[in-house]
């Protein structure tokens, strides 16, 4: 397993890959590993850094997530978000066939290993307001924000 970091406009981020596809990509405080760059986590943080930049929409990185088959469908389905675009916990808990498991669903956000790649951050509370991001509110609204901003000058 390999270790690199990438400092992005909303703090340091920790990428952990294998040989083959990327595991996790999270938020830290302070580096806590040696950086090993690999020809993965280098194409990860060329891809943060374009989607920091608002030159990338769409990852395109070999992931691997590993979670129970509940937390599997959650992630999936946050796959589909677009770009720029907000849904509920309960529009995810509905889209999984499962309408009443919208606590479960933040639960499984919560889980995810991919932030930002995995995006979890367009996920909000059925009121439209900013809940539950594993790397704070602050940031899901400066992500969100952003790819708002992004979309409104393409």
């Amino acid at each position: 397993m390999y270790i690199d970091y990438y400092k992005s406009l909303i703090g340091l981020i920790r990428i952990t890959c294998d040989d083959d596809f990327v595991l996790g990509c999270d938020y830290i405080e302070k580096k806590t590993e040696k950086a090993t760059e690999t020809k993965l986590t280098k194409e990860v943080k060329k891809q943060l850094k374009e989607y920091f930049m608002g030159k990338r929409l769409e990852f395109d990185l070999p992931i691997k997530m590993s979670g129970t088959p509940f937390q599997m469908k959650v992630w999936n389905e946050l796959l589909k978000i677009p770009y720029g675009k907000t849904c509920t916990y309960k529009d995810i808990a509905i889209a999984i066939g499962n309408p009443k498991a919208v606590r479960a669903v933040g639960n499984a956000n919560n889980k995810n290993k991919l932030a930002i790649i995995v995006p979890c951050h367009r996920v909000i509370g059925s009121n439209n307001k900013m809940v539950g991001y594993a790397g704070g509110v602050f940031k899901k609204q400066v992500l969100l924000d952003h790819e708002r901003s992004v979309l409104d000058n393409l």
